[in-house]
């Protein structure tokens, strides 16, 4: 049973690499959407069925459940996405961020009751975030196709190869299925996904009411976030380069020089 698991994952792993070497010379700094016609027609089926089913489940989850409880679950997936941190810290070289982020994992665990109470924000402990599309970046792989994937949404070329390397790897629930406990990992699915979908209710209908086109939006949107995430925020700081030259009055005034002696 066990062999086949091993089997089964190497498999995934292997379709994920071969997926990304197949793709992953579609896109170009032109057009970052090479897929687009494939992508709008996902993201209109994630729409539907997010707006007749995920959304209205997320929405009564949220009016019943009280903040600390919805708290709790949303602290305790967030635990759990540390052990894929700490992996990644290590294949990213950052030990420092990798030693911290392990030290929260270890901390929220015990003393945090299984991670559903934060207790290392709660000590000023850093959270990071890193993921295997994220040390794919890092590494050099920065320019990678749009890709919409179906109930999960925007993601690119490396970063869904990214998540298939961390769903195998580092991933609790999926070893909650590798040991056969069916069941146990559909139920930690589900609620993982109602926790993640609670989070961007109000996110998502701001995306809707502020575009004309919410899929650009999206699209454009979550593609800045991961180039400032792989950049470790140095993107957001870049001065913005609109094409237009400030004024000879505008400009800041050269030092005088000083007289000759």
């Amino acid at each position: 049973m066990q062999s086949r698991t091993k089997q089964s994952n190497f498999k995934m792993l292997l379709t994920g690499c071969a997926l990304v070497l197949a793709v992953s010379g579609c896109a170009t700094q032109a057009n970052k959407d090479p897929l687009e016609g494939m992508n709008r027609g996902i993201y209109k089926f994630n729409d539907v069925a997010d707006r007749y089913a995920i959304k209205p489940v997320a929405t009564a989850y949220k009016t019943v459940a009280p903040t600390p409880i919805r708290k709790g679950f949303n602290n305790f997936f967030n635990n759990l996405g540390s052990i894929t941190t700490v992996l990644n810290d290590l294949l990213q070289l950052k030990f420092s961020n990798a030693f911290t982020d392990a030290g929260r994992f270890i901390i929220n665990s015990t003393f945090g009751l299984a991670g559903f109470i934060d207790v290392a924000s709660m000590d000023n402990i850093p959270n990071h975030k890193e993921d295997f599309g994220q040390t794919l970046g890092y590494w050099g792989m920065k320019d990678s196709a749009y890709l919409v994937l179906p109930f999960i949404g925007p993601s690119t070329i490396r970063d869904t190869s990214g998540l298939v390397f961390d769903t195998v790897t580092t991933d609790p629930i999926t070893y909650t299925h590798n040991i056969g406990e069916i069941r146990l990992h559909n139920q930690l699915r589900a609620a993982q996904l109602i926790d993640r979908r609670t989070e961007l209710l109000d996110a998502k209908d701001i995306a809707d009411d502020a575009s004309l086109d919410p899929y650009a939006f999206t699209r454009d949107a979550f593609l800045q976030r991961r180039a400032n995430l792989i950049a470790d925020g140095a993107e957001s700081n870049k001065p913005a380069d609109d094409g237009f030259e400030l004024a000879d009055e505008d400009k800041a005034p050269a030092p005088a020089e000083e007289p000759a002696k």
